[in-house]
């Protein structure tokens, strides 16, 4: 996009045209050209909360904001290109001039505000498309005789706004009170940025051939069932889900213990459900770069290809992700050292008792949550050789 002079057309009303400025990406719902539809600009009105009155121009102009950072703004939050056409409102001036007023009093800087733009916008736009799709499908017969769907729309809407705001900004602050807590946490400020996380991938096994054979609903309702299987379970057992991919899920956890049971519990869901197919994880303990709620790094590429060789129903983890879950006792070093105190610990009693006396006091054994059986190294596509581990659950101490 071509920014043109920034002080041709200073003396326009709203309403007026102006030809010689750049064109800005913007929320209209469309690509070229601003639809006059009546239904849809009273739908925009009401969600909104005003009507159009300024070209792109216009509305930067109008909130002090210069063409060429309101046209950033505009293309991160993600909004469609629509030339100089009368068609933002009052919101959107209040929009440009909030996002501009933090970079003039120092608080963003120019690229952190573009920053902020770029992943609010990219995380509404998702939930707004799945919201609408979700309502509209619930309605199966209109609440009036004769209505189409797209008639139900406004009365839904306005129903449903108000509400749906509310808890928005409910979970939102949720989240970040969340994500601030495990930032103050951290051991440095060079740790907020790179942090040493458990990273998992989840994979359903022959996804691709499921494709060909099942109807496209009949894939949504499984793809769907298993996004939200997984997400209920990453999330109840204190992990984090970084995002969905289909047939694959990719969650975090700030320890490993945390993450073997997330993952461990996704195979024992998924292979309860005779609808699913098999599924595998991989799992692996490192520094991890965070940007924009998404994670980065050699330990995530890790993590990804323990998940392309996992056998089916199975979790593979790494070296460093196996000497975490020892190190905090929740696996021990090997099942032969295990085996070995618990017979020891039954000798010693056995022992007492034929002599008559009580066992001496010694501390509990261990009970250990996980066990870990080394695996053959094997070479992986740009991580050289790697000796996986493949976690299990283990019983009753001593088993």
């Amino acid at each position: 996009m071509t920014v043109g002079d920034t002080t041709s057309g200073a003396g326009e009303e709203p309403g007026q045209d102006s030809s010689v400025h750049a064109t800005p990406h913007h929320e209209v719902d469309h690509t070229v050209e601003p639809t006059d539809d009546p239904l849809a600009i009273r739908l925009e009105a009401l969600i909104l909360g005003a009507d159009r009155r300024y070209t792109p121009f216009q509305a930067a102009r109008t909130a002090g904001v210069s063409m060429d950072l309101a046209s950033r703004f505009w293309r991160a939050m993600g909004f469609a290109d629509i030339g100089q056409a009368r068609a933002l409102t009052e919101a959107d001036v209040l929009a440009l001039r909030r996002l501009a007023g933090l970079v003039e009093a120092g608080l963003l800087s120019e690229p952190m505000a573009i920053q902020v733009a770029r992943s609010t916008g990219q995380t509404t736009a998702r939930l707004a498309e799945w919201q609408i799709d979700s309502f509209l499908e619930g309605l199966t017969e209109p609440p009036e005789p004769g209505m189409t769907r797209t008639e139900v729309t406004y009365p839904l809407i306005e129903l449903l706004l108000p509400e749906l705001q509310e808890f928005l900004v409910y979970v939102w602050r949720r989240q970040l009170a969340a994500a601030t807590g495990r930032v103050v946490q951290a051991a440095d400020d060079e740790e907020m940025v790179d942090r040493r996380l458990a990273v998992g991938f989840a994979d359903l096994v022959g996804f691709t051939r499921l494709t060909r054979r099942l109807e496209e609903e009949e894939l949504g309702e499984l793809v769907e069932s298993f996004e939200t299987t997984a997400a209920d379970l990453v999330a109840a057992h204190g992990g984090r889900l970084i995002k969905t991919l289909g047939d694959e899920v990719l969650f975090a956890a700030d320890d490993a213990g945390t993450a073997a049971e997330i993952a461990l519990r996704l195979i024992e869901a998924m292979s309860q459900d005779e609808t699913m197919p098999a599924l595998r994880v991989g799992i692996a303990f490192g520094t991890v770069t965070t940007r924009m709620g998404d994670v980065f790094g050699t330990t995530v590429n890790l993590a990804s290809r323990l998940t392309s060789i996992a056998p089916k129903d199975a979790v593979l983890v790494d070296g460093a992700f196996a000497t975490e879950l020892v190190r905090h006792g929740d696996a021990p070093e090997s099942e032969a050292q295990a085996a070995e105190a618990v017979a020891a610990s039954a000798e010693r009693a056995r022992v007492a008792e034929k002599e008559g006396r009580e066992p001496d006091d010694e501390p509990p054994l261990p009970t250990y949550r996980f066990g870990l059986q080394p695996m053959w190294q094997r070479p992986v596509r740009g991580l050289g050789v790697v000796e996986p581990w493949l976690l299990a659950r283990r019983g009753k101490t001593g088993s």
